[in-house]
Order: structure tokens, then sequence, then C-alpha cells
């Protein structure tokens, strides 16, 4: 593989169910890629008690919480290199009532290693049956567009490494990946405690050909980049920066991010929702001035005009086909307890703005056991990923997920309690 992005940080998440090995799994990897500062390599040492094997899940499983219960609760970042790569790896909860926290921490990844404890799966039946959490994380990767996704199929060695057993797995995943529509799948036979196909290829598992999971994390890939062009701008704005209220001085910016595009001073630009149009006057970033800046960048636009532009306004490239709009089609996940109501408004935070919203209808909800759409259903609950239709109380200038995450992607909240109860894409129908 080739075009590595060696500028930014690969970022990865592992998913999968509780007591699959996830924890275990990165405190090997950043063991055998002699990732670990001398402090961590002491508490590791310590952890072994007469000669046993040491608890690698220490290492990520930072939280009280989890260490007394064995799983893991939150997301734990944590960061490493090679000589070829550097990685920011999200350990994401396997427990079902975390799954808001496994979206959380997949809503930023590159690819991820999604961990089948090949000890928990029933191979006497003729079909084999992926347990329900591998599925509701590979649908949830699947919409959030998670580029590549690595099937690590763990505790091999407690099946002496039996090709058969492993074949069978990923026969029943590819048939998954069929379904949901996933793409680019590799397969790794693994033992997460014994380091087997981790950093060092096993001489355990003479009948796989593939490397092991670190050569292909350094090897991934890289995504392609949000679209720099002038034409695709598009600036949320997030403060309207005044430097004194003195006439004679009367200063007014913009302040944001740019999620797309670039821009120049000259620039034609087109302010949503109001469609009033204006020139760039000057470029102001944590540098100071400058001619021209691009997507990502932390900016201050100055116009030539003066027009009424607040937060939640949106600076685009003029003949950006993009309008404000409010109605919504997008993919849900749903975190809260208390179920989706149809008749209970919400708050939508999109970008630097909120509105109110109501969710209008429900397209259907994803039964993550069969895979199938029940389009007869009327709430959401707890964990649940469904389609839904909202209205917005006022419009938003947004692109779907696919063509950019940040501004393709919302939370909802709950006006009463101010509880986050969703995370949504916007799709593009």
């Amino acid at each position: 593989m080739s075009n590595i992005n060696q500028s930014a940080p690969l970022r990865f998440i592992t998913a999968g169910s509780v007591d699959d090995g996830k924890s275990t799994l990165i405190g090997r990897l950043l063991y055998d890629s002699k990732a670990l500062l001398s402090d961590q390599l002491l508490s590791l040492n310590k952890s072994k008690n007469n000669n046993e094997t040491i608890d690698f899940s220490i290492l990520t499983d930072g939280l009280e919480a989890e260490r007394e219960q064995g799983i893991t609760i939150d997301v734990a970042y944590r960061y490493f290199s090679t000589a070829k790569r550097k990685f920011i790896i999200a350990d994401t909860p396997g427990h079902e009532q975390y799954t808001r926290n496994m979206v959380t921490g997949a809503s930023t990844a590159n690819a991820a290693i999604v961990l089948i404890d090949a000890t928990r799966l029933d191979f006497s039946q003729p079909e084999l049956e992926l347990l329900p959490q591998t599925k509701r994380h590979s649908a949830i990767l699947k919409h959030l567009n998670t580029p590549h996704i690595i099937v690590a199929v763990n505790k091999m060695d407690l099946f002496d490494f039996d090709f058969a057993k492993f074949q069978a797995i990923t026969t029943a995943y590819n048939k998954l990946a069929t379904q949901l529509g996933l793409n680019d799948v590799i397969f790794v036979p693994v033992s997460a405690l014994q380091g087997d196909n981790i950093v060092h290829k096993s001489e355990r598992t003479s009948w796989y050909e593939g490397e092991p999971l670190l050569t292909i994390l350094e090897n991934l890939p890289s995504v392609e980049k949000i679209s720099e062009k002038a034409e695709d701008f598009h600036f949320p704005v997030q403060l309207v920066s005044r430097l004194d209220q003195d006439k004679a001085n009367d200063f007014r910016g913009y302040q944001g991010r740019i999620e797309a595009g670039s821009v120049q001073v000259g620039d034609t630009i087109r302010i949503e929702p109001n469609g009033h149009t204006s020139q760039v006057a000057q470029i102001y970033t944590p540098n100071g001035l400058v001619e021209q800046a691009t997507v990502g960048e932390q900016v201050t636009i100055s116009l030539t005009d003066d027009i009424d532009i607040s937060r939640g306004d949106t600076l685009i490239a003029q003949n950006n086909a993009i309008t404000a709009i409010k109605q919504l089609s997008a993919t849900v996940c749903w975190f809260d307890h208390r179920p989706l109501s149809l008749a209970r408004k919400y708050l939508l935070k999109h970008t630097t703005q909120t509105v109110f919203a109501k969710v209008s209808s429900i397209d259907y909800v994803l039964d993550v056991k069969t895979l199938s759409r029940s389009s007869e259903a009327d709430t959401l609950n707890l964990n649940d990923i469904g389609k839904i239709q909202i209205s917005l109380q006022k419009p938003i200038t947004t692109t779907s997920y696919e063509q950019n995450i940040a501004t393709g992607s919302f939370i909802l909240i709950d006006e009463a309690t101010y509880h986050t109860v969703a995370a949504g894409m916007i799709l593009n129908d």
C-alpha cells in the first residue's frame, strides 16, 4: 500500500463485545512496540503475581470503576509512534450500555479494529452467528463511514490456532460486511494476551499469509483530505469580534474554523441563511494577517460590507450549491434511556448553531440481530440505530455526512434535561 500521510497521525479505535480483549490488545501493542514509559513498565511488572501473565488492560482501563468491574466504560485515548507512523488509539467500551461512548470514539477514526472473541462463538451451529454487539458496532462504523475495518479474531491460542475456526469467523463477518455495505475489511488471527500477530508475525499461524496488526496499521492508505478548493469554502461563524464600539475604529470580524475549501482576500462570499453577498477584506490568523487560508485553519474574517451576521450563520463561496434548509433526513444512534418522542421538542446542535427541532417521522429502525429494517417502529430506544426525518425551527447550512463529517453531523439535546440524546449523520436524500 502507498500514499501514507506521515504528517497526520492515524486515528483508530478498538470495538467489540465485553471481554473480547480490546484493552489487552492495546496494552500488548504498546508493550511490544516499545512505546511505554518507565513508570508504565513498572506498573505492568507490579501487575504480575507468581509469574503470571502481565495484565495489559491496566494501561487503558484508567477509571477505578473500570478496574473494579473489569469493563471499559469511558473512551481511553493513547498516543504512540513507530519509525513509520504516529497513532492515536481510542479504546472504546464494549458494553451495550456505553454504545454512545463508542460512537464518540469512532466519529473521528480513520480505521477500526473490531475484536471477535473466538471462544464466545458457537461453532456447532450450521451457520456461525456473530454476537449482537459485534453487529451493532459494525453497523455504527458503516454509518460513520469509517474507511478501514480490521477484524482481529482474538484468543485463537485457546483453539490452538485452528484455521477452520478462523475461516468460519471470516465467512460470517464477510456476510455481515456485505449486508452492511462494508468494503475494506482485513482479517487477522491474534492472541492479544500472548502477542501473536500483534507486532510480530506468529510462528503458530503458518497458514496466515497476511501481516501482523501493527504492520497493517502502518501501511493503511491515508484518508482523502477535505476539499481545499475555493468553490467549496464553508465557514460556520463561531464568534463575532468587535475591537471596540468607537465609530472611528468600528472593526467587525467573524471568527471560526474553515470546515472546507479555501478563501483569500477579495473573494466574493455568500452569507447563509440570509443570502447576502460581500467581499473578504482581511483574513487574520494567530500569526497575523494573511492573504489566503484553507480548510482546518482557525481564522478571523472581515468583510467589506456591514451585514447582520451572528454566531451560527455560515460564510460560503458565492457559487457554492449549498443552501440553508429546515428539513433533514438523517441516521441517528439513540443515546438516552428515555425513548424518542415524536411529540417532544429537541435542540439540534450543528457546527456553531443550536436550533429547536422536532422529529417528524421515523423511516425505520435497524434490528442489529437480523440486520432487518423495521418501518413500523414509532420510537427509538437506548442504543437503537434508525433513519428519521427532522423539522427545524430555523434553517441551517449543512452538507451530507458523507461529504464532510464536520458539517454533516449533529447531536440532539433534550430541552428539559439538556442530556445529549442522539448523534446524527445527515443523509443526501
